[in-house]
Formats: structure tokens, sequence, C-alpha cells
């Protein structure tokens, strides 16, 4: 097979294109002949090891794949070859034209369903929905504010924030990206000052309340962290949420007594510890999810497609924000 290595800590530069061994699956696995894997913020601080979870090396960027099983372990009952799934990978091995699966981390793919939109779909779906609805348990009339709402997770925040009621204002540094996150559904768009200072924080704030109806916006979405976190925090009505989602521009410093003053919440977002911990909840967001993307509330939205070859260019997108929407590896040539 073919896989993108890592085999030191750095940056998309340091990863290598090598011919390897396929794996053979092991008890309760399956091997999955990968036709299309997804690009996450998250694989620009796995190679680096700046993420939550270090997987030994050398390893594979790469947790979010789909494609055809090619082979069972022992003990695998409910999945067989030429099966189409995909698959959340615990320890990486994505970017890779053959990935090794438990079976516990596959789901079928739906009758119709393009390799390309199931890589998409899962992890930032999945997020999201995670975050809006069993974190913030956001409701119908509400307002939610987008921080990075033409990334991965954002957009997707932006389609089931209007698929669940909410208004929805999406923040973004580009007026190209505020089209985008208008074309998929958002009631307003910001275009945030890429360089945050007293006087652009204040009037961030105070864009976002005004928007969201002069009281301020029930819930926050914080893709981005960094110096957009305590603006949008300090814009949030009585008894708002703060979701905890991402921290590309840095790990922000809250004022807590913000938190006192609006009887608000911060709140985390660590999805992929809430799959392990409550598969039962996951299992039915990834029903009703599915039953969204069947009657066209979500669809992956698909802006940038990479081969496998030149799969760190996507990380490097990720890297500098360049990116809206989802980026695709591909395993052709």
């Amino acid at each position: 097979m073919k896989a993108l290595i890592s085999d030191k800590p750095g940056g998309p530069e340091t990863l290598e294109l090598r011919e390897m061994e396929t794996p053979a699956p092991g008890k309760g696995e399956v091997l999955i002949a990968v036709k299309a894997a997804s690009a996450n913020f998250p694989d620009t601080l796995v190679i680096r090891d700046l993420y939550q979870f270090k997987p030994p090396r050398p390893f594979a960027p790469g947790s979010e794949v789909a494609g055809v099983v090619e082979a069972v372990g022992d003990g695998v009952t409910r999945f067989k070859e030429g099966d189409r799934v995909f698959a959340l990978l615990t320890q990486q091995g994505g970017y890779a034209t053959h990935a090794v699966a438990h079976e516990t981390g596959l789901v079928p793919l739906p009758g119709g369903m393009p390799f390309e939109e199931a890589a998409a779909f899962m992890m930032t779906y999945g997020t999201s929905y995670y975050a809006l609805k069993d974190r913030a348990k956001l409701q119908a009339g509400e307002s939610l504010f987008i921080s990075g709402a033409s990334g991965g997770v954002g957009s997707a925040a932006i389609e089931l924030g209007k698929a669940m009621g909410a208004r929805v204002i999406a923040g973004v540094s580009s007026h190209s990206k505020a089209e985008f996150c208008k074309e998929i559904g958002a009631d307003e768009t910001i275009v945030y000052d890429t360089e945050l200072n007293k006087d652009n924080s204040k009037d961030l704030s105070r864009q976002i309340k005004t928007m969201a109806g002069g009281e301020g916006v029930d819930v926050v979405y914080d893709a981005v962290g960094g110096a957009y976190a305590e603006p949008a925090l300090r814009a949030l009505a009585w008894e708002g949420r703060f979701l905890v989602v991402g921290f590309p521009a840095g790990i922000p410093s809250i004022p807590l007594n913000l938190t006192l003053l609006k009887s608000c919440q911060i709140v985390g977002v660590f999805w992929g510890a809430g799959v392990m911990r409550d598969p039962k909840s996951h299992a039915k967001n990834v029903e009703e999810l599915f039953a969204l993307y069947k009657d066209g509330k979500i669809k992956p939205r698909i802006t940038e497609r990479f081969a496998l070859k030149d799969a760190a260019k996507a990380l490097e997108m990720l890297e500098n924000r360049q990116a809206t929407g989802k980026i695709i590896i591909t395993m052709d040539e």
C-alpha cells in the first residue's frame, strides 16, 4: 500500500509518501481499501505532537475515511468483504490506500452516498451536532454565532443550526468566506479583522449583539479561539452558552467574571471522548444526521480535492486558515 507517513514531529513538509506492507486485520478488525479520506484541522496538530492523542510513529495522519471492506479479521460479524463503509480511526492511518479499523468504528454507507461525501461527513457533522444538540441544547428560535464559520465544523454548524430552527450569524475573516456562508444558509455574516485590538474587539461584540436582536446571542460556537473568544463571550445573552470547539488562533484567556455577570455557561465540546463514553447517544445522533442528509438539509461542502501524494498541501491550507468547507484526499494518482 501507499501511505503519507509522519516520522518525526513537524509541519506538513515533513510528511513522506511511502510504499509499505499492507496490514492484515486482527481480531474484531477490518481492512478497508480507502477511496477517500478527510483532511481535518486536528491532523495538523497530530503531526506536530500537539493533539490530545499522540500515535506511535511512524504513522499516517487522518482519522476519517470511506471505502470498501477488503478483508475481515476473526470475530467480525457486522461487515463482510465488499461492504461500502466509512470509519473513524482511533490511531490515525487515513492518509493511505488501505487502513485497518475496529468494526465498532465502522458505519455502513447509506445507499447512494458517494465515498467523498461519506469521508467528509462524520467528524464535522458529528462534532457540530453533539455541540449544538447535546452540549448547548440549542432551541428553535434561538440565535447562534459561529466563529470560523466557513471551515469544516463551522459550515456543518451553519447547516445544522438552520435545520434546528436557529437564527445563524456566521463570523469569518474574508468577504469570499462570507459569501460561502450565505450560500449554505447563514442568515447574517460578520467579516472580522484578522488582528483584533481593544477597539475592533468591542466592535465585534456590538455587531454580534445587534444581529442577534440587541440583547445578545443565545449560543456561541467558537471554532477559532485566540483573541476572538472574549468578544464573542461578551456578546452572549443572559444565560447564554459558549461552546469551546477549537483553537486554531490559540488557546484564549477568559475573564471568568463575565460568566457571573451574564449567568452564562462555558461548555467544552470533546466529541471523540463523548462518542467513547456514550456510544448509544452517538448512534442516535448518527441516525438523526443520516435522516437530515436524506432530507437534503445537510450535505458536505467539498471545495478542494488533493491526491494522496499532494495531501500535505491540504494540511497547509488548514493551518493557514485558507480552507472553506471540506478538503478531501483521494487515492487516485
